[in-house]
């Protein structure tokens, strides 16, 4: 699935959209299922689909994982582009 596709789907939106949004954040897969509105079995498969394509980083602790938004500047510049591009 490539980036433009993954953004057309409501969730994955949601989440890349809260992260770009607040890119110093990071959140568990329950705060972030929150947000969106979703379950959290959900939301946790696609926040760690995201993982897989390097637009979160997952920090694993013992109870749980948290995740928060890449560092790569040219992964930001092409999912802002992608993010205006499909307002």
């Amino acid at each position: 699935m490539d980036l433009n596709e993954l953004l057309k789907n409501k969730l994955y939106r949601g989440i890349v959209e809260f992260f770009h949004e607040n890119q110093t954040s990071v959140d568990t897969p329950r705060g972030i299922a929150t947000w969106v509105k979703e379950e959290r079995a959900v939301v946790k498969n696609a926040l760690d689909k995201l993982v897989e394509l390097g637009i979160l980083i997952a920090h694993e602790v013992s109870s749980t994982t948290g995740y928060s938004y890449t560092r790569n500047k040219k992964i930001i510049q092409t999912i802002e582009k992608q993010l205006k591009n499909n307002r």
